[in-house]
């Protein structure tokens, strides 16, 4: 997990507990994209909230808050195991066995690491080797 979403998540632990932040990136050194959830619901009225509530980060960066979607950023364990049994996009930082990319079912899901059902094979990876991952539709 990045600096600016653990910044990002302990603003938002205080002032709106029930939002949970799937991903925080910067892109192009000047934008943050932020994708969050709620048990409610993602609304407009909440991402504006949600921008409101990070002033700091407005002054040095771009800020566009939205939902998931459905192809929806898993990037700790908890999102992981939560969608265990759902078709998953992983892609390393390192080639593994030849490939940087695995898409498939999510097996397991354990404190470390990821076991993805790829079209290459059964494939355990590390979280630490994880780039980008997100569901992706059947």
């Amino acid at each position: 997990m990045s600096n600016i979403q653990a910044e990002i998540e302990a603003r938002l632990a205080e002032t709106e507990p029930e939002v949970e932040v799937l991903l925080a990136e910067v892109v192009g050194g000047d934008l943050i994209r932020l994708f969050i959830d709620h048990p409610q619901g993602v609304s407009l009225e909440l991402c504006e909230r949600v921008t409101k509530h990070l002033p700091e980060l407005r002054e040095q960066y771009a800020l566009e808050v939205s939902s998931p979607g459905s192809q929806r950023p898993l990037t700790k364990p908890e999102h992981f195991r939560r969608y265990v049994g759902r078709k998953a996009r992983v892609r390393t930082r390192e080639a593994k066995d030849g490939h940087k990319t695995f898409t498939g079912e999510l097996l397991t899901a354990t404190d470390d690491t990821v076991t993805v059902a790829a079209s290459t094979g059964v494939v355990s990876i590390s979280y630490a080797d994880i780039h980008r991952s997100n569901l992706v539709g059947d």
